[in-house]
């Protein structure tokens, strides 16, 4: 593999022109340690077709230090950086001088004022114009680069949410993945600045993680948080705390610590060396709830969803077919509710295993198969839509859901199952779609197939009796993120539903399984 160190516009805009892959850029201020070999691995492994042109930046960006910190003094050490970032797969480091970057000197450039309530908690609060210096270096490189990829640390979440909006409001063509912090053997997050840290400081340096990590298991386990121990606890170890917070993630404005999902973020000194670090708290593991009409092809998403992220998959429709087959079976008339509500006293209704191929058990059948067809189709609606059955399975759906780390797909998953969901989806499509792909379905199982029209028809009217009906009616919910699907192949809709969910989920939280 060829490898280029870049130090000017000009030598950068002609390696640009000539990457036919895409390109994913990690951008550092040098210092390079194992968690900026993490970020170019993951940059170099993000496309699974093919594989990007990986560039590294080395830029000691002026206006992210005040005039009492660091800059004379950080770590520079451009041969090393440059053998690390080759040897961890990287294509090109760009070294540019500070005039390349900002002609006539930082003074003479536009600067980027960050919005007020991301920059006035945590290190915003306390380095002033800290993350404007951040902001106008990450829009002049990337201005420059033109990546399809941006790669980042979550390390640091506050800058890492900042330039996540930064992207977004300022519809900048560019994906942004964040990678987990990356912690030494004893636990300490890696930072260029820890060589700062004298034997002494750096056994100091370990209470930090250590009580972040302690207070996570606590909330996860249910007990109270008690910042005013924690920061007497680090003091004890002699670290200076400049804030102990604990804040939402996407608004970086303070919450209350028992909410089911918040930020606990610390910076300390310890000596003359400044660390930051933080953890997630939550009361349970991470939920997503997919919502949306007949035929929006969820069951399939969601399956492949569940199983690309390693979470548990809830089949709330297959639970609601399986009654439906069950009070087919017995010959019960759907319409006699005392009959259905009688029907279903002692049920016992199994999925297993979760992941790629559940099965659906009732009463002691396996009814994977057999709770697809045409008939069960015609009259699940009717079935699903009587209180005792919805209270039944939504009882045992809610206790399952209990620890998290699930996705579940349904109806009224987000408005009624799981509304703290941390992510909520409603897939849809068009009649005319839905009734192609029914189509599909229907061929591969071997059933007689009805006109498309006929089919639209028959979905349109289960869409109505979904919308109106009195007991859990097809809703979206009001925090939801809509994802029409005509058109999209499944995995571009999972890739879509996994974008969603690292907004909300950093990989600190759910890391993506390996492969």
């Amino acid at each position: 593999m060829n490898f280029s160190v870049i130090r000017t516009q000009t030598e950068l805009l002609n390696w640009r022109k000539q990457q036919e892959s895409p390109v994913s850029f990690v951008p550092t201020m040098g210092g390079l340690h194992l968690g900026h070999e993490k970020l170019i691995k993951a940059a170099k492994s993000n496309y699974s077709n093919d594989a990007p042109s990986v560039l590294v930046s080395i830029f000691i960006n002026p206006l992210q230090f005040g005039a009492e910190e660091d800059f004379n003094d950080y770590p520079r050490n451009l041969e090393s950086d440059i053998e690390t970032a080759n040897q961890s797969g990287a294509n090109a480091i760009w070294a540019p001088a500070i005039n390349e970057i900002y002609p006539g000197g930082p003074e003479e450039n536009f600067k980027v004022k960050v919005p007020t309530g991301l920059n006035s908690k945590l290190c915003g609060s306390i380095r002033k114009d800290h993350f404007d210096g951040v902001a106008s270096v990450m829009l002049h490189l990337l201005r420059r680069i033109k990546p399809n990829l941006l790669v980042l640390g979550e390390k640091d979440w506050q800058q890492f949410v900042i330039l996540r909006k930064l992207i977004k409001d300022l519809d900048l063509p560019i994906k942004i993945r964040g990678v987990a912090t990356v912690r030494d053997f004893d636990g300490l997050a890696y930072s260029s600045r820890n060589q700062y840290l004298n034997h002494a400081e750096r056994e100091q340096s370990l209470a930090l993680p250590n009580e972040l990590a302690q207070a996570a298991q606590d909330v996860l386990k249910g007990k109270k948080l008690n910042l005013q121990a924690m920061k007497s606890n680090l003091e004890l170890k002699g670290l200076k705390v400049e804030y102990l917070d604990v804040v939402d993630p996407a608004t970086l404005q303070a919450t209350n610590p028992d909410k089911h999902f918040s930020l606990l973020a610390a910076a300390v000194r310890c000596g003359k060396t400044r660390l930051i670090d933080h953890t997630f708290l939550m009361t349970r593991k991470p939920i997503v709830a997919i919502d949306g009409p007949a035929g929006a092809g969820k069951s399939t998403v969601t399956k492949a969803f569940a199983e690309k992220l390693g979470l548990l998959y809830l089949d709330t429709g297959a639970m609601y077919r399986a009654v439906t087959w069950l009070i087919q079976q017995k010959g019960i008339d759907p319409k006699n509710q005392s009959a259905v509500a009688k029907s279903i006293e002692n049920l016992k209704l199994e999925i297993e295993p979760f992941g790629k191929n559940p099965q659906i058990i009732i009463n002691g059948n396996n009814v994977t198969e057999a709770i697809r067809s045409p008939i069960v189709t015609s009259l699940v609606s009717e079935i699903a839509t009587q209180g005792s059955v919805r209270e039944a399975l939504t009882t045992q759906q809610k206790e399952i859901g209990k620890s998290g780390g699930l996705v579940a797909e349904g109806r009224d998953i987000g408005s009624a199952v799981f509304p703290n969901a941390e992510l909520k989806v409603f897939l849809t499509a068009s009649a005319s779609e839905r009734a192609r792909r029914r189509v599909i379905d229907l061929q591969n199982q071997g059933y007689s197939i009805p006109s498309l029209n006929e089919l639209a028809a028959q979905i349109k009217m289960r869409d109505q009796m979904d919308i109106s009906r009195k007991i859990s009616p097809l809703v979206k919910a009001k925090d939801a993120k809509e994802v029409v699907t005509d058109g999209m192949q499944i995995e571009a809709v999972i890739e879509k539903i996994e974008e969603l969910f690292r907004l909300v989920v950093p990989e600190e939280v759910w890391p993506t399984p390996s492969k």
